[in-house]
């Protein structure tokens, strides 16, 4: 663990540096392919540093912020896009403590600096004490159904990424001082697909692969497909390029050779989505008014997804061991730091003569 944390600290030491250099070439290259020459090496650098991280915690945020997050945040800076370059009619370029924090934390600025007051804080305490106690239940995993672990994964990831997620945009809040959304919108509230994705579940990721991959996608083939079907395709290319990112996020975790599941599972709910926004679409034009109850919805979604989680996403979370090497990282945390404080006790008795 000593190493690991070791290896944590040259890591983001190396990023701070990046992306300083990125803030810099901003200020002496035009936008456009000039400017991505120069962003280029930062790029293929941010792919390489999670390899030095063995973790699921400190190897796993690290690779979701800088190999995906803060990469597709750098190519959208080098055309002048996105959430790392001046909001107009302004020119001049956010302050470097603002570019740091908004390329390598998962955020997304609200155009109101207010906080969040739709959650209470109550909310992410009882998450954080069902992801404490939702630890335990493994124990006793050889005693239980397979189907039920698999749903104990699904609350652990979703509580895991509100409160961590919430925790980092509390941190970058005060050092920033601008109004952030939350990562989360209470993703079991759904009532379709597109509910789903575009409005609940982690907000960090759909915020920028929209202006990076969809509106991109629309803008090439509207001319080409028409509208109606360039959105479709838009939403395709969307599901393609997460399910590549998701397959690139498991082997950080695991270092093994990719089994495709992943990128099977977003296919299929980009093929769901595509097909429930047609048939909304044909729906309307139809004159169509008629929309299934909210609960029956509600249920009829949130079923969906977790029988294709339980089927194409899980056991491949399963097969990186990452609930075993979770489980052992936090007692060797835990280990860590008694030892940190056992050894600083003990010196201060020694000069103090006890």
């Amino acid at each position: 663990m000593e190493e690991e944390i070791h290896n944590f600290i040259k890591v983001w030491a190396t990023i701070f540096l990046s992306l300083s250099f990125c803030h810099y070439m901003a200020k002496i290259t035009p936008k456009g392919p000039t400017r991505l020459l120069f962003i280029a090496p930062t790029l293929c650098l941010f792919l390489c540093l999670p390899l030095r991280l063995h973790t699921v915690h400190l190897g796993g945020m690290t690779s979701f912020f800088i190999a995906w997050l803060a990469n597709f945040k750098l190519l959208l800076f080098a055309f002048g896009r996105g959430p790392l370059s001046p909001p107009p009619p302004s020119s001049s370029p956010i302050s470097l403590p603002h570019f740091i924090a908004i390329a390598c934390l998962p955020l997304k600025v609200s155009p109101s600096p207010k906080v969040d007051e739709k959650k209470s804080p109550l909310n992410y305490v009882a998450k954080a004490a069902i992801y404490v106690s939702l630890s335990w239940v493994y124990d006793w995993g050889a005693h239980l159904h397979p189907k039920f672990i698999l749903f104990v994964y699904f609350l652990h990831i979703y509580c895991f990424l509100d409160v961590s997620l919430t925790v980092f945009g509390a941190v970058a809040r005060v050092a920033i001082g601008s109004g952030l959304e939350p990562p989360f919108n209470e993703p079991y509230l759904s009532t379709s697909l597109q509910d789903f994705w575009g409005r609940r579940w982690n907000l960090t990721v759909s915020s920028i692969l929209r202006p990076a991959v969809y509106d991109p996608a629309l803008a090439l083939l509207e001319g080409v497909l028409g509208l109606r079907w360039a959105r479709l395709a838009g939403i395709w290319a969307t599901f393609v390029v997460s399910a590549l990112m998701h397959e690139l996020m498991f082997f950080y975790l695991g270092r093994q050779r990719p089994t495709w599941e992943i990128s099977w599972f977003f296919i299929l709910h980009g093929a769901c989505l595509m097909a429930e926004v047609g048939v909304k679409k044909a729906a309307e034009h139809g004159g169509v008014t008629w929309r299934p109850p909210r609960v029956a919805a509600n249920v009829a979604t949130v079923a969906f997804v977790l029988a294709t989680g339980f089927w194409l996403f899980f056991p491949q979370l399963i097969r990186c061991g990452v609930d075993v090497r979770g489980i052992e990282e936090y007692e060797a945390a835990g280990a860590f730091v008694r030892g940190f404080f056992r050894e600083r006790f003990s010196a201060a008795r020694w000069t103090v003569g006890i």
